[in-house]
């Protein structure tokens, strides 16, 4: 009798202890939570100082995360989005969702970043990526490839970021004409995926001869793989660049322990495990600085709308790329 009462004792306690460590979630984008990207090291580094289950919650491709908050509203479960980028953030702040981050970071991003809402944790250049052996000669420009007979997958850009990024490449390269530059394209591209990690995966299987990614991609095969095979075609109209952002929900019940976090991203901690697992550009360059190959395929020119353009220029660029690839 004894012994039951003791070990039902010492439930009770084990059970207290669980349900007094705070718990916080970060809804993000499904390569991030997976085995290898950040999430996994990020998890384990942030418990170790904030004594709380951290949970990282996949939730499609970048852009799908906008969406699911709007659909949840102030219901939503999550403290923090982590995943959302310059293209949408003029509709995320729009929806009254987020709250200030109280935040003044001091990052190494090429560019003039300040966003009372949203920290940006890494950035990149979008490109597309293909293999040396396939394609010797790539295309160095969007007219190019359009005349060319490759190949291509590209991601949906009403889910996800790349997709919605490459509508904005095209849009600010070519401005009035990018309706005739999508139309151009619409032969070459083979099918259209919900996000990046099945497009990536299609290009890998040899069912396209580029894939819509990153400059940075191919330095993952040459240094996770030892593959010098994967190169970043350069257009001369200059790469649209990625700054991707976390904000915290003004519905938290966590609100400490998201601003935790938040600051938290901008450490060495959080930053060095980002060029490795995530493969794009830490907003703070780590202490160990970049590997060796990160580099090797840096755009001359650098393209970027703001938010509120890039916010007005989503819808005309979308009904541009739906009515091309309807034909």
């Amino acid at each position: 009798m004894q012994r039951h009462l003791l070990a039902a004792g010492l439930l009770t306690i084990a059970n207290a202890a669980l349900a007094e460590t705070p718990v916080l979630t970060v809804l993000t984008y499904d390569s991030f939570t997976s085995d290898w990207g950040p999430g996994p090291a990020i998890e384990k580094a942030f418990e170790a100082t904030c004594g709380c289950d951290l949970r990282l919650v996949p939730a499609g491709d970048g852009a799908a995360l906008l969406a699911r908050v709007q659909l949840e509203g102030a219901g939503s479960e999550a403290d923090v989005v982590l995943g959302l980028d310059t293209s949408l953030t003029a509709a995320a702040a729009a929806t009254g969702l987020f709250a200030p981050h109280g935040l003044t970071p001091a990052t190494d991003l090429p560019v003039d970043f300040a966003d009372p809402l949203f920290l940006p944790y890494d950035w990149g250049w979008f490109a597309f990526v293909h293999d040396r052996t396939r394609v010797p000669e790539p295309p160095t420009s969007f007219a190019a490839l359009a005349a060319s007979d490759l190949k291509i997958v590209i991601q949906d850009p009403r889910s996800s970021t790349p997709g919605l990024g490459l509508l904005m490449w095209v849009k600010a390269a070519h401005g009035d004409r990018a309706a005739e530059i999508w139309t151009g394209l619409a032969d070459n591209v083979v099918t259209v995926t919900p996000g990046w990690s099945e497009a990536y995966g299609l290009f890998l299987e040899g069912e396209a001869d580029m894939v819509l990614s990153y400059t940075t991609s191919p330095a993952y095969h040459l240094i996770a793989e030892g593959d010098d095979s994967k190169a970043a075609a350069l257009f001369e109209e200059g790469h649209y660049m990625q700054i991707e952002v976390a904000g915290k929900l003004a519905a938290t019940d966590q609100p400490e322990l998201a601003d935790r976090f938040l600051a938290f991203m901008l450490t060495d901690a959080f930053q060095s495990a980002i060029p490795r697992t995530n493969w794009m550009y830490p907003a703070v360059t780590p202490a160990a600085g970049l590997p060796e190959g990160f580099d090797a395929f840096r755009p001359a020119t650098s393209l970027l709308l703001t938010p509120a353009e890039a916010q007005a220029a989503r819808d005309p660029a979308l009904a541009e790329w739906q009515a091309a690839l309807a034909r």
